[in-house]
């Protein structure tokens, strides 16, 4: 009975085919539209964690952040403001499940080679840098613990820097000038994508035009005081270091050790013009994943009212058929079918719809990854400038289709299908048979 149910309800179908066809491709959209929402929803939320993630979880950053201008003092041009060299070392002496402390120290600089000349972020760091931001070393070595000791004239070039200044060349043995001061090229890095900022807490960060030096050298050459000319005012700076990044043994430690270092940092600074910021990666993660969920439930309400009027439009649809089908019904009616084989068939038709619509709607939706990078790649092109300026998180994100969401949105397609084909099956195994056979 249900396989005859089934062939009835098909061929019925296929006397009308361009209406069956416009009948589910409400089906087809609703269902396209779960799969690529909720997809899109998850890259862009991998994409966020995974720039967390390599900040590290058992990680706490610690940040010089410039107070307002309204509560700074100018001492002789130079303001002084951030984490002091004495904090770095009261913290870690302080501080007993702090497994160790990456000394920072950032400033742009104009770095030249021959007739060259680049805007570098020159990175005073040591050894530990590399590791802790998850760089590799393309050719030569990274700055090691002796280059740090003896504050050497040394240097590592990130891979935008180095097409920039040796094209041709290998940098590893030649020198660059940073303030008319040599540095010796020991290494250059691999290529990596830039760093989003991240909840307001982190600025982005492009590793590509980056020059490490051992923070030692730094503060010997370069100094605390940075010089700033911005629309013709000049403003003066003194930070002794940008960051610290401390690593904890395990992730129970984060928080009270997080807790700890700004209680330590409220002693030493003022806390009522805070120059510091404590931003603690593992917090950024669980607030990442919370927002994926509330993303991914707001996106999957879009995608859920598409298949609503998808449901809307197959129900507008039979209930004018059964009009146009009334003779039909009231022959089958005099010749022995019961309601329930009226209601059967009519709700197989609607269950074909949907199950083709469905299907359909499945393989459009795996093809999301490949049509959405094909159409951004695309977009690059022909919209340079516009595509500039999206983020980073959303510009580098590739959609990623779950499992789960296609079995979701096949099985909620054929249930509202259903559930809005009940009642038009229902009125047509109720029309009254005499009254059927009389309509024309």
């Amino acid at each position: 009975m249900f396989w005859r149910s089934l062939r009835q309800g098909a061929k019925s179908l296929l006397l009308h085919p361009l209406r069956s066809l416009l009948t589910l491709l409400g089906i087809f959209i609703g269902v396209t539209s779960v799969v690529w929402l909720l997809a899109i929803s998850e890259g862009i939320s991998r994409s966020s964690q995974k720039q967390i993630e390599d900040l590290g979880v058992t990680n706490i950053i610690l940040l010089s952040k410039r107070p307002s201008n309204d509560n700074l003092e100018d001492t002789d041009f130079w303001t002084p403001y951030g984490i002091k060299r004495r904090d770095y070392s009261t913290l870690v002496e302080t501080i007993p499940t702090l497994e160790f402390a990456l000394r920072i120290r950032e400033a742009y600089r104009e770095a030249h080679f021959r007739d060259k000349t680049m805007q570098v972020r020159l990175v005073g760091c040591t050894t530990e840098y590399a590791r802790v931001m998850h760089l590799d070393v393309r050719r030569g070595h990274f700055l090691s613990a002796l280059d740090v000791q003896n504050e050497d004239n040394v240097c590592v070039l990130g891979a935008g820097a180095a097409e920039k200044f040796f094209p041709l060349l290998d940098p590893v043995g030649q020198t660059i000038r940073i303030r008319d001061i040599p540095y010796r090229v020991v290494g250059l890095m691999k290529a990596r994508l830039p760093m989003a900022g991240i909840a307001g807490s982190l600025d982005s960060q492009d590793f590509g035009d980056d020059v490490y030096i051992p923070v030692t050298t730094f503060w010997r050459r370069i100094g605390d005081r940075t010089l700033t000319i911005a629309a013709g005012q000049r403003s003066g700076q003194e930070v002794e270091l940008s960051q610290i990044t401390f690593q904890v043994r395990s992730i129970d430690d984060v928080v009270p050790t997080a807790k700890a270092i700004e209680d330590t940092m409220n002693r030493l600074h003022d806390v009522e013009q805070p120059d510091y910021a404590v931003v603690t990666p593992l917090e950024l993660l669980e607030q990442a994943r919370a927002t994926r969920l509330m993303f991914m439930i707001f996106m999957g309400l879009i995608a859920f009212i598409s298949l609503l009027v998808g449901g809307i439009g197959i129900m507008n649809i039979m209930l004018a058929t059964i009009t146009e089908r009334t003779r039909e019904i009231g022959v089958r009616r005099a010749m022995g079918a019961t309601r329930s084989d009226i209601v059967r068939q009519f709700l197989m038709e609607v269950t074909v719809l949907t199950t083709v619509g469905g299907l359909a709607g499945i393989l459009a939706g795996l093809g999301c990854p490949w049509v959405l990078v094909g159409l951004r790649d695309l977009l690059r092109e022909v919209f340079p400038g516009a595509t500039a300026g999206l983020p980073d998180i959303v510009s580098n994100a590739t959609p990623v289709v779950m499992p789960w969401s296609i079995a979701l949105a096949f099985g909620i397609s054929v249930l509202i299908g259903i559930l809005f084909g009940i009642y038009p099956a229902r009125r047509a195994a109720y029309l009254d048979p005499i009254e059927a056979l009389r309509h024309e």
